[in-house]
């Protein structure tokens, strides 16, 4: 496949709500898209960089840096997604940057082709599960109303964002307000240490999924000396950045369960091996979001239709961030989100929006 050109475009999305995780409170998103445009079709990718480096090492402006000025001049003239993990692999990091990139070429390809995100990767089925992520909030008056409110809405699991301080209580409360049958876990983004182990195994009490990253991302040791002091299962997100961090993760016994999310780890072919690894040895996984416009929402829910995500992920629809999507917005239904069929994502930006949230573009010829 050619490419003519590449479109770096910055969009201003405000959220519908605050959302406060332990390393920070985001009000809006200053999302990257990148567009890849052939002779035959144009594909879409979205990058997940946050605007600064408190949820990675990766901000938005970074990213938008080194793909101009490393990762497409590193790109064959022909190439398609599978060629652009090759040709970017000497460039270290950058993850999120190159899931986008990869994405807007097998966004292309399959367009070209006709064959939906869903198929190429492996769907088992047409809809996926729902889950919702809930931030801190400022008292648990307020967090059981949002959780009431989710629950209203359909989610069939619900995540409680925790802290140092906001941990036990709030949980204790959702869980007496609203049953042991609700499927609730919570995300601790790395937020503690070993030292809290006794903290963390009060959760036990509350029969939750799992609790997902609960300490630092580069250590996989304590975390799998953590697993083996407290009953509920451990998570692993930030520490899982490629196939090779989920098996060492899977060898140390640092958790039983991944939290895929593929901008995190380079894209979702890389996502699709970690699903194929994980599978193999017994280990649950789930697809996790970063706020995602519709475009990224699509190819999250394809992804997590495949047959080894067994537990619902973050794949919420579009009004639980944003008033209006860039795409015809995702709509719950039965707790369910539908799998596009479409060709490649399936969904296209809706010109309108995308032009009145634009902030800055730029275009990109490939020589």
């Amino acid at each position: 496949m050619k490419i003519t050109g590449v479109e770096l475009r910055r969009i201003a999305m405000p959220l519908v709500a605050p959302f406060r995780t332990s390393f920070g409170t985001e009000t809006a998103r200053d999302v990257l898209l990148v567009r890849v445009v052939t002779p035959d079709s144009e594909g879409w990718g979205e990058c997940v960089a946050m605007s600064e480096p408190l949820y990675s090492s990766e901000y938005v402006d970074g990213a938008a840096e080194v793909i101009r000025r490393f990762l497409l001049p590193a790109l064959p003239r022909e190439v398609d997604a599978y060629g652009v993990g090759r040709a970017l692999e000497p460039i270290k990091g950058h993850r999120m940057a190159k899931a986008a990139v990869e994405t807007a070429v097998l966004d292309a390809q399959l367009r070209a082709a006709g064959e939906s995100f869903g198929r190429f990767l492996g769907a088992a089925r047409d809809r996926v599960p729902c889950g919702v992520s809930v931030g801190i909030m400022d008292s648990i008056p307020q967090l059981l109303d949002a959780v009431e409110g989710y629950l209203d809405e359909g989610y069939v699991r619900i995540k409680l964002k925790i802290e140092p301080g906001w941990d036990v209580e709030p949980v204790r409360a959702v869980r007496e307000r609203f049953g042991d049958q609700m499927l609730l876990q919570v995300d601790a983004n790395a937020a503690y240490t070993l030292v809290d182990a006794p903290q963390l195994a009060k959760l036990d009490d509350f029969g939750l999924l799992l609790i997902e990253q609960p300490l630092a991302n580069d250590d996989l040791v304590q975390h799998a000396q953590l697993a083996k002091l407290v009953r509920t299962p451990i998570c692993l997100d930030e520490s899982i950045e490629s196939a090779e961090h989920a098996a060492a993760a899977i060898s140390l016994g640092a958790c039983s369960i991944i939290n895929i999310k593929p901008g995190r780890i380079g894209g979702y072919l890389e996502a699709r091996r970690i699903h194929d690894l994980c599978r193999a040895h017994g280990v649950a996984v789930w697809c996790g979001g970063m706020l995602e416009t519709g475009l990224g929402r699509a190819a999250n829910v394809a992804l997590a239709a495949l047959p080894g995500f067994t537990l619902p992920g973050d794949t919420s629809g579009s009004r639980r961030y944003y008033e209006t999507d860039i795409t015809e917005p995702f709509e719950l239904s039965d707790g369910h989100l539908a799998v596009p069929t479409g060709p490649g994502l399936g969904v296209e930006p809706l010109p309108s929006v995308l032009e009145e949230v634009t902030t800055s573009t730029e275009w990109i010829p490939i020589d």
